[in-house]
């Protein structure tokens, strides 16, 4: 069995050892919950299963890689020392490996970092290591830690491009083998691609029946475009909501395991993930974060595929701020079709708003933000208004009522430029 998961792929021989990875984290790492999730399975009429990697030491699967990498450092390059960039997850598992096994290290977070991340880095690291916060981006901010790395000859650790990281996430595969079998489909997250590329791999020699699935953010395709070119590309802009997983380019390592592995990468839209993070929330008292709960929101893409088999989704994370909740329900209403932010030009004459509160709104509308801009003494402005709706069928009636009554109005949610100028 140890020999079966020392593996390579078919086109550039990259040996992972899961196996061994397994042994050096097993007494580090938490082995995390593989729970069966009734209302899920009734929903979908499958069996389904939740990878729990939110209920890890540092409430992700990164603290597998990072901690492996670290401790393979031999003692001349534990002495100089690490460098790492990231935003979040990785930090966190790169502080604890530092702390853990006593080797300094330097942070690298963008300036603009939640200082709920922050804190936590601090945790987990304590005096073993230092954050700079520098850069707007991810890119800015990795660019001032490569530059580091260099001029003070220390070891940079990467999120995912690198074996020792991919192994060690790999285990997160080898747990959820020796747990359950006959596996029909298992749900991935995809950012750089370590964990897909890690756990497909061992999945492809172990369990090569199982259709592996990635599944990454719509505003952050970066795998779905490679695999279209042929190789890793660099994406132009991406949508950074769902953070632990928006990259703007796969890994070169990662993409040469994940391109013969992947049965189909799914693109989820931010506020399908925003629904679903609020359904865990909610129902199960399960806090994910945008990256964590990406597989579970694509389970509706392959309703259909997916009913009557055993199928693993992986919650990858759950380092979701608090303070994020209120963005994570807006775009959960505007995906849903329950909220919508209008511009209105209302006659200038008196009672025009009351008309449109007493005879425009329906019985269950509701105004949740209106602003009304004063132009001078006599003449008004548009106002921006947002209403919140019980259902999203009392759209159409709303808009019908809107023009018999002939309002002069541009609906906001369908000009992306100017929803996000404006709300």
């Amino acid at each position: 069995m140890e020999n079966d998961t020392t593996m390579a792929s078919d086109t550039k021989a990259l040996k992972l050892d899961i196996d061994g990875a397994y042994e050096v984290l097993k007494h580090v790492v938490l082995k995390t919950p593989l729970q069966y999730h009734p209302k899920l399975s009734g929903k979908f009429q499958a069996e389904i299963y939740l990878k729990r990697e939110d209920l890890q030491v540092v409430r992700s699967y990164k603290i597998r890689g990072a901690y492996n990498l670290i401790q393979s450092l031999d003692d001349a390059q534990r002495k100089r020392g690490v460098v790492c960039a990231s935003a979040g997850n990785h930090a966190q598992g790169v502080a604890f490996a530092c702390k853990y096994l006593d080797i300094k290290g330097v942070i690298y977070m963008p300036a603009i970092t939640p200082k709920q991340k922050i804190n936590q880095v601090k945790m987990f690291g304590g005096d073993n290591i230092k954050i700079v916060l520098i850069g707007d981006t991810f890119d800015e901010c990795q660019a001032h830690a490569q530059a580091f790395t260099e001029e003070n000859d220390m070891v940079l650790i990467p999120p995912f491009d690198h074996l020792k990281v991919i192994e060690g996430q790999g285990t997160v595969g080898k747990e959820i083998l020796a747990e359950l079998s006959n596996i029909d489909y298992l749900f991935l997250p995809i950012g750089g691609g370590g964990l897909c590329a890690g756990v497909g791999q061992y999945f492809k020699v172990l369990s090569p029946q199982t259709k592996i699935v990635g599944v990454e953010p719509l505003g952050a395709p970066s795998m779905k475009e490679a695999l279209k070119a042929g190789k890793p590309v660099v994406l132009d802009k991406i949508q950074r909501f769902v953070d632990g997983a928006s990259v703007k380019k796969v890994g070169d390592i990662t993409f040469e395991l994940c391109k013969d592995i992947l049965a189909d990468v799914l693109l989820v839209p931010e506020g399908k993930v925003s629904s679903t993070i609020l359904q865990l929330y909610n129902e199960d008292a399960i806090v994910a974060e945008p990256a964590g709960a990406l597989s579970i929101a694509a389970l509706d893409q392959y309703a259909n595929q997916i009913k009557g088999k055993k199928v693993v989704c992986v919650l990858s994370g759950g380092n979701n701020d608090i303070d994020r909740m209120q963005e994570i329900k807006e775009r959960s209403l505007l995906f849903e079709g329950l909220k919508h932010y209008f511009i209105v030009r209302f006659a200038q004459r008196p009672g025009a708003l009351k008309e449109f509160v007493n005879d425009i709104l329906g019985p269950t509308d509701d105004i949740v933000r209106f602003e009304f801009i004063q132009k001078n003494n006599k003449e008004s402005g548009p106002a921006l208004i947002g209403i919140e709706l019980k259902s999203k069928e009392d759209f159409d009636s709303l808009i019908k009522r809107m023009d018999s009554r002939k309002l002069n109005y541009t609906l906001v949610n369908q000009n992306e430029n100017l929803f996000e100028y404006l709300v």
